[in-house]
């Protein structure tokens, strides 16, 4: 195969393809036999939690089936949880704690969309005491308890789906009958791309959370600060680490998981690094604006690729997977010289649906985004942002050599010089304004960890505040 660049890829079919489409009082104990499915007249109760937006989502999608019936709405914010909960002819019950339904043995199904360091405690709990979960993306906030999630669901024998629904689009599905086909050849390089232009959230201030938020209810597990030094309380935490994973874990993670589907690639990787900043905003945000990651799955090289600032490209995640006989994106297949070779199409599958459907077989195959799946394809994400947060300021030269250096595909070095373009195109001069590199982290796939890294191996988990403990794995 001749060498197709970035550029090309880019111009021809990338941008011309849109995206594909703390406690409970009871805990079921492993001994006792598995909740049995209802019978298709008699409705799942389902509760969710976390409803300013996503979750309202999840209310709705639950409402609108004749076997559903939301009973319960809980949202730290009472302003917020009290109008959703209005919206509901089924008039739900409004809590502002979750345990509260955790409590409640009718409850068949919790559904999680609350801010990403809540995910996956939340879903523990309600697992242990007797319900399956749908929860959103990030799975979760790193990657210790994302394995424990995968952990607490086959002990107490719980269905457990997660918010990736590109698993479920048709094009996506039917891509990896392509792939795994051996159509496409030896997969060489997955590029995924998530393009979306956010606004500076302002400099850091002292502010205190909306006076309807239970704040220790809302920071769970995770650390109060005092006094809160963003101004948009409710959505920029997606921008600091204790919280949020910037836009590699709130949107990046899509298109990630759909090419994990479509190429079949498992575990970690061999390697990563990162690089990028928090350039052009001028606020107190901390996760990157711009952000790089590169991971070694042997044959095949996987680069993610963010931008918040300007640019030309799609605002949404697009994924482009290269081959020995040809290429991928936006669902088209072309062959070396980017001639259309086929258009992939295939049955979609409403992702609400799918999980209500492995609720009631009892049969986790079922689902299209098994709890395990999204775990991993969640930890693709945090062990990029790990080496970005161990990293340095390093010029460009620097950054050069070092993907020079990598034993990959060559389109990590092309994506730089574009990303260099892209900041001058928004003004940021990276020898006057140095992006973060950071370090190459060798990776233990069937373990999970850092290979001899002890400072990497410090972010697989966090420290706690009590009672809001995620289990370690012999206390499951």
């Amino acid at each position: 195969m001749r060498h197709l660049s970035r550029r090309l890829f880019l111009h021809e079919s990338l941008l011309a393809a849109g995206a594909a489409t703390v406690g409970t009082s009871h805990v079921l104990s492993a001994a006792e036999p598995d909740k049995q499915s209802k019978s298709p007249n008699e409705k799942l109760s389902v509760a969710v939690i976390g409803v300013r937006s996503r979750g309202g989502q999840h209310a709705q999608a639950f409402d609108s089936r004749d076997d559903c019936v939301v009973t319960y709405i809980c949202d730290v914010d009472t302003a917020i949880g009290e109008k959703v909960a209005e919206r509901f002819k089924s008039q739900p019950k409004f809590v502002q704690d979750l345990r509260r339904i955790f409590d409640d043995k009718s409850v068949d199904i919790v559904s999680i969309a609350t801010p990403n360091h809540w995910h996956a405690l939340a879903a523990i709990w309600a697992m242990q005491a007797g319900k399956d979960v749908y929860v959103e993306k990030p799975l979760s906030h790193n990657i210790s308890e994302g394995r424990r999630m995968v952990q607490v669901a086959r002990k107490y024998n719980r269905i457990c789906q997660g918010g990736t629904q590109y698993r479920s689009a048709g094009a996506n599905r039917a891509a990896a009958q392509y792939i795994r086909e051996g159509k496409l050849g030896q997969i060489k390089l997955a590029h995924v791309c998530t393009y979306r232009s956010r606004s500076s959230i302002g400099p850091a201030g002292e502010y205190s959370p909306p006076p309807t938020v239970d704040y220790n209810l809302w920071a769970g597990p995770a650390p109060m600060e005092m006094p809160v030094r963003r101004k948009s309380f409710h959505y920029d935490w997606h921008w600091f680490w204790d919280w949020g994973g910037g836009e590699l874990a709130n949107n990046s993670v899509h298109p990630v998981d759909a090419m994990r589907l479509m190429t079949g690639l498992q575990g970690l990787g061999r390697g990563v690094l990162s690089y990028g900043g928090r350039v052009g905003l001028d606020d107190c945000g901390e996760t990157p604006s711009v952000q790089v990651t590169i991971h070694d799955f042997g044959p095949t090289t996987v680069v993610q690729e963010v931008r918040n600032l300007k640019t030309a490209a799609p605002k949404r995640g697009s994924s482009l997977i290269v081959g020995t006989e040809g290429y991928l994106s936006g669902g088209t297949v072309y062959d070396p010289d980017g001639k259309v070779v086929q258009k992939l199409s295939g049955p979609g599958e409403d992702h609400f649906a799918n999980f209500v459907k492995a609720v009631r077989s009892r049969r986790r195959e079922d689902l299209n985004a098994d709890i395990e799946e999204g775990h991993i394809s969640t930890a693709v994400i945090h062990v990029g942002n790990i080496s970005q947060r161990l990293g340095k300021p390093a010029s460009a030269k620097e950054i050069q050599q070092a993907l020079e250096a990598l034993k990959v595909n060559e389109n990590v070095v092309e994506t730089f010089a574009e990303i260099r373009q892209h900041l001058a195109d928004n003004g940021v001069d990276i020898e006057k304004t140095p992006l973060t590199l950071g370090p190459w982290l060798a990776i233990d796939s069937d373990r999970e960890r850092f290979v001899k890294n002890k400072a990497a191996n410090a972010f697989l988990t966090r420290d706690y505040r009590k009672p809001f403990v995620v289990p370690p794995a012999n206390a499951i």
